[in-house]
C-alpha cells in the first residue's frame, strides 16, 4: 500500500509529508500535494524489493544471449536488427537522445512533477526491469525541485509518450535542460546544483524511462481533479444565477431526481436544493405567474449531472493507469513479453470524453450569462446589468467573452481518439492520440473556468439588485429579503474582492479576480463553510 509518514528537514526543522510509492496504491488524491511541491516521494521496502527481482530477470535475459526487442535489438522497425553486447549501454543513451524530438512551449511545472512521480511509479511496480538506481535518481529530482523541460507536443499517444518521456530522461544523462529555482539550466547543472549525479543507462533502462503513459496521465489526472471541482463551482454560480433572476427551486425537489437515478443528477439537485434551503428571495415569488423556468435554470441537474457522471468514469480508468505497468517489453518472473500496455487508447477515449462534459458546464453558464444581461429574459434586472445603461456599457462585453470561451471548446472538443497516422515505417501503426486529447481536455477546462467566472461576476451583479445593494434606479429589488445562506457566503466573498459595477471599468480586472477564487478553491470554502460539505 501507499504510506505516508512525516519526514524532518534538518535544516528547517519543519515536518513535511512523504509519500512512499510500491506501483500499486497511489491516488489522484496524492497527486496534487506532489504536483505543488508540498509532498516529498520515496520507494517503499516493497517497490525496491520488486525492482531488484524484476532487473535480476534482465540480467539473466542478457547472461542467455537470447534476442529480446529493446535488450538485445533496436527500437521500432529496427526491432530485427541485434546489438552487440558492447554497444547496449550507447544504444540505451541514443534512444532517449534521438526521441527528444518534442516542440512547442513547455508543459508547466505541476505537470511535470506528476511526469516524474507517475513514471517512477510505474516502473516501481517492478515489471520495468530497470536499476533501482535509476528510480531513485528520478525522485531526488522531484524531491530537489529539478523540473526536466518537456515540449508539449511531439507525442502520439503509442508507443506511449516517447518523445516528451525522452525529454524528461535527458536531464537523468546530464543532457537536456531542466528548471531549478526558477532558472532554465542544463541537465548537467541541475543535477550538479543538488549534488546529484548523471546516471550511464544500461540495457532496457532507456526504454524503461521512455515507453509509457506518464504524460497523459499526468495531464488527464489534473484536469480531472480540477473539473471535479469545478462541478460544484457551477452548482453554486447556477444557484446564484437563479437568485438572481427569481427562478423556482421546485424543479431540484428530491422525489423528481429518484424516479431518474442517475447519480450524478441527483448530486447536483441536492447541491441546488442546499445552496437555495432558506432563501427568503426564492419564497418571494414562489406564487408569481411564470410557470417554469428556461432550461439552463430547470434542468442544471440533469446537465451538470451527466457532466458529473463522466467525470466519475474518468476517475475510474485515471486510477487504474497511474499504478499500471505501462512498458515493452514486461518483465516477468522467467522471461520478458512484448506487449502493447503503452497503448494509450483508453486515456485517450475517456479524455475526449472528459473535455466534451467540462464543455457542457461551460456552455450551459454561458447561456446563463446571457439571460442575465439580457432585460428581455433576466425578469427585470438592468440591461448589462448597469444602472445607468447608455452611457455606461456593464457587463455587455462580458457575454462576448464568455460566448467567444464556449465557441472556441467546440472547436476544441473535437475528438482526438478518432485519429491515428501510422509510424515507424508501419511498425506502429495505430496510435491513440491520447496526450493531445488530455491537453484539449485541459486547454477547455482552463476556457470553462473563465466562463464560469464571468457568470460569477454577473450573478453577483444581480444579486445586488434584487437585494436593494445596486442602485435605486433598478425597480427590480426584492424588499426584505435575502438569499440562501450559501449563496450569501458567495455573494459576500465575491464582494470582499470585487467591487459592484456602478460604473464602466477594465472588466477583465473582474474576471481575473473571480477566477481565482474559482481556482484557489475560496469559493467552494466560503460556501461550504455555511452549509456544510457539497456533492
Amino acid at each position: 500500500m501507499v504510506e505516508r509518514t512525516m519526514s524532518r528537514s534538518s535544516e528547517s526543522q519543519t515536518a513535511s509529508p512523504t509519500l512512499f510509492i510500491n506501483g500499486h496504491n497511489l491516488t489522484l488524491e496524492d497527486l496534487e500535494p506532489v504536483a505543488s511541491g508540498t509532498t516529498q516521494v520515496k520507494l517503499s521496502d516493497l517497490a525496491k524489493a520488486q525492482l531488484v527481482a524484476s532487473r535480476q530477470v534482465v540480467d539473466k535475459v542478457l547472461a542467455s544471449g537470447q534476442a529480446v526487442y529493446a535488450l538485445t535489438t533496436g527500437f521500432g522497425k529496427f526491432k530485427d536488427v541485434r546489438i552487440s553486447p558492447g554497444d547496449t549501454d550507447k544504444l540505451q543513451r541514443n534512444l532517449i537522445l534521438s526521441h527528444a524530438a518534442g516542440v512547442g512551449s513547455p508543459f508547466t511545472t505541476d505537470i511535470v512533477r506528476l511526469v516524474l512521480l507517475l513514471r517512477a511509479n510505474a516502473l516501481a511496480k517492478g515489471y520495468s526491469g530497470i536499476r533501482t538506481e535509476v528510480v531513485e535518481l528520478l525522485l531526488n529530482c522531484l524531491n530537489c525541485g529539478i523540473h526536466p523541460v518537456i515540449p508539449e507536443q511531439g507525442s502520439l499517444g503509442a508507443s506511449g509518450d516517447l518523445a516528451p518521456l525522452a525529454h524528461m530522461s535527458l536531464v537523468l544523462i546530464g543532457e537536456g535542460e531542466a528548471e531549478v529555482n526558477g532558472k532554465i539550466v542544463s541537465g548537467a547543472q541541475a543535477l550538479a546544483a543538488c549534488c546529484l549525479k548523471p546516471i550511464t543507462l544500461q540495457a532496457k533502462e532507456g526504454l524503461a524511462l521512455i515507453n509509457g503513459t506518464q504524460v497523459m496521465s499526468a495531464v488527464g489526472s489534473l484536469t480531472l481533479l480540477e473539473a471535479e471541482r469545478l462541478a460544484k463551482v457551477a452548482d453554486i454560480v447556477g444557484a446564484m444565477s437563479l437568485e438572481a433572476q427569481l427562478g423556482s427551486a421546485a424543479p431540484f425537489g428530491e422525489d423528481i431526481h429518484k424516479i431518474r437515478p442517475h447519480p450524478g443528477q441527483i448530486e447536483s439537485a441536492a447541491n441546488l436544493r442546499s445552496l437555495l434551503a432558506g432563501s427568503s428571495l426564492v419564497e418571494s415569488h414562489k406564487n408569481c405567474q411564470l410557470v417554469q423556468d428556461a432550461y439552463s435554470l430547470r434542468c442544471m441537474p440533469q446537465v451538470h449531472g451527466a457532466s458529473r457522471q463522466s467525470f466519475k468514469h474518468a476517475r475510474t480508468v485515471f486510477s487504474i493507469e497511474i499504478n499500471s505497468a505501462t512498458d515493452n517489453p514486461l518483465i516477468f518472473d522467467d522471461c520478458a513479453i512484448s506487449a502493447g500496455n503503452f497503448h494509450g487508447q483508453p486515456l485517450a477515449l475517456v479524455a475526449d470524453y472528459l473535455a466534451t462534459a467540462i464543455c457542457e458546464l461551460a456552455n450551459i453558464s454561458e447561456r446563463r450569462v446571457e439571460r442575465l444581461v439580457n432585460p428581455a429574459l433576466s425578469n427585470g434586472l438592468p440591461a448589462f446589468l448597469i444602472a445607468d445603461g447608455g452611457l455606461h456599457s456593464g457587463l455587455m462585453i462580458a457575454q462576448y467573452t464568455a460566448a467567444a470561451l464556449v465557441s472556441e471548446n467546440k472547436s476544441l472538443a473535437h475528438p482526438a481518439s478518432v485519429d491515428s497516422i501510422p509510424t515507424s515505417a508501419n511498425q506502429e501503426d495505430h496510435v491513440s492520440m491520447g496526450t493531445i486529447a488530455c491537453r484539449k481536455a485541459r486547454m477547455i477546462l482552463n476556457n470553462a473556468r473563465k466562463v464560469l467566472s464571468i457568470e460569477l461576476l454577473c450573478a453577483a451583479q444581480g444579486l445586488d439588485f434584487r437585494l436593494g445593494n445596486g442602485s435605486t434606479k433598478a425597480p427590480c429589488a426584492v424588499p426584505d429579503v435575502e438569499p440562501g445562506p450559501g449563496i450569501k457566503a458567495a455573494h459576500s466573498l465575491v464582494r470582499q474582492h470585487i467591487a459592484h459595477l456602478s460604473e464602466d471599468r477594465e472588466i477583465h480586472h473582474d474576471i481575473m479576480s473571480a477566477e481565482r477564487l474559482i481556482q484557489s478553491g475560496e469559493l467552494i470554502a466560503a460556501v461550504e463553510s455555511a452549509l456544510g460539505t457539497l456533492e
